[in-house]
């Protein structure tokens, strides 16, 4: 009698592994916010090291220069030789500190790819997306001087943190001050505000928790409790207005499908702010 042939087993499976487990749209949010904290953190104080060691070099230089020897090696004298950075100097910081905390956001974490760039580019050819830019900006203006001056009828006037930086930049640099506040600024706060953090929850489906979280962030960048004489109900009311700012802007992003009409309407924003500080003496 024949033997009939082996017939050959499959090879065992392998048992299947578990997919890895999707980070939620909110755990991301805040995975970026911490990112972007500890970044601008790092960034300003790797500035902040930068000037003091350019002041170093300027105050030992004119020491030596002028016969003096080096300071005294005490922290105290050490930094009244140093001094305080300036305008200038404390614009700079700022723009190295939060725009490459912005960049670094949006290159790592939310880089548009080609058909969100395509897009934008198809928005900016509308011209609804300019008219919306144009009511938006003029909403915010006039909603937070109304808010302004409904807070004043109680006794509430706060002193933004910036004030006295802006006012003295207007002062001695001004052209330099209209292109950070009017350009620079308007593209990394969008870019990092908007973009990243706001835009991750609208992708996800989200866009209301985005609009509140990413507008709570905006409002505590601006304003942090301790860094003024503001007392709580200036500070809210400052909240408040930037608060009203990020939402707007938010909403205007998911309404033209644009970041560049968001990065517009606030760059008109904070064109008005400084001509009514300069023209009219607001704050």
């Amino acid at each position: 009698m024949s033997a009939s042939a082996p017939v050959s087993a499959p090879p065992p499976v392998p048992p299947a592994s578990a997919a890895p487990r999707a980070v939620s749209p909110l755990a991301g949010f805040f995975i970026d916010l911490g990112i972007a904290a500890v970044t601008l953190f790092g960034l300003s104080l790797i500035s902040g090291l930068l000037w003091g060691l350019y002041r170093g070099v300027v105050v030992g230089y004119a020491n030596a220069q002028a016969g003096a020897g080096a300071p005294e090696a005490s922290s105290v004298s050490v930094a009244a030789s140093l001094g305080q950075p300036g305008a200038l100097a404390q614009i700079l910081m700022a723009l190295f500190a939060t725009g490459g905390a912005a960049l670094l956001l949006y290159f790592w974490r939310r880089p548009a790819n080609a058909g969100e760039r395509h897009a934008s580019r198809q928005a900016l050819r509308r011209p609804s997306t300019w008219g919306w830019t144009l009511l938006v900006a003029t909403l915010i203006v006039l909603g937070s001087n109304g808010i302004a001056f409904l807070a004043k009828q109680f006794g509430v006037e706060p002193v933004p943190t910036n004030l006295a930086l802006m006012q003295s930049a207007i002062a001695r640099f001004p052209l330099f001050l209209v292109l950070f506040a009017v350009v620079l600024a308007p593209a990394y706060e969008e870019l990092l505000f908007r973009r990243v953090l706001f835009g991750r929850l609208w992708k996800a489906g989200r866009p209301w928790l985005g609009v509140v979280l990413s507008s709570l962030a905006f409002a505590l960048i601006h304003e942090i409790p301790g860094t003024s004489a503001n007392g709580p109900a200036e500070i809210a009311q400052l909240w408040l207005v930037y608060g009203g700012m990020g939402a707007a802007f938010c909403w205007l992003y998911q309404r033209t499908g644009t970041l560049w009409a968001a990065i517009t309407a606030h760059a008109l924003n904070n064109a008005v702010a400084l001509a009514a500080m300069v023209f009219l003496g607001s704050t």
